[in-house]
């Protein structure tokens, strides 16, 4: 049978839709497409640069609750809304993920709310499940 476990950062949007911002199943972690708010304030950057970093920081702390990190990431999906973003957001992603990279995807598509700029769907193994 397998382990699963669920993450919730408490946001308004997972209260709101019905879903977690990640599923430990396993030895894999599927984080959920996650944004640049911060959600203690509940803010969003204007800068799609500044959002990406924010949603980094979303999913390191939610890999770290599921006991792994980036280094563990294996697919990532972005999401933009805008494609002419990618050249700015390229360097981020490579900063973040660059030592160990990921299969990785990206997609311009309509996100939910007008300020949000990018949007990071990450799945990672777990070294020590």
């Amino acid at each position: 049978m397998a382990d699963v476990r669920r993450i919730s950062s408490n946001s308004e949007f997972e209260n709101a839709a019905g879903y977690c911002r990640a599923v430990v199943d396993d030895d894999y972690v599927h984080v959920a497409g996650t944004t640049g708010f911060d959600y203690a304030t509940m803010s969003i950057a204007d800068d799609v640069a500044e959002q990406a970093d924010q949603a980094f920081s979303n999913i390191i702390e939610v890999l770290a609750r599921a006991r792994c990190s980036l280094a563990d990431v294996v697919r990532v999906r972005y999401y933009l809304s805008d494609a002419a973003d990618f050249g700015i957001l390229a360097p981020v992603f490579k900063r973040h993920l660059g030592a160990t990279p990921p299969a990785a995807t990206a997609v311009v598509a309509q996100l939910i709310d007008p300020r949000i700029k990018i949007e990071i769907e990450a799945t990672a193994r777990r070294r020590d499940a």
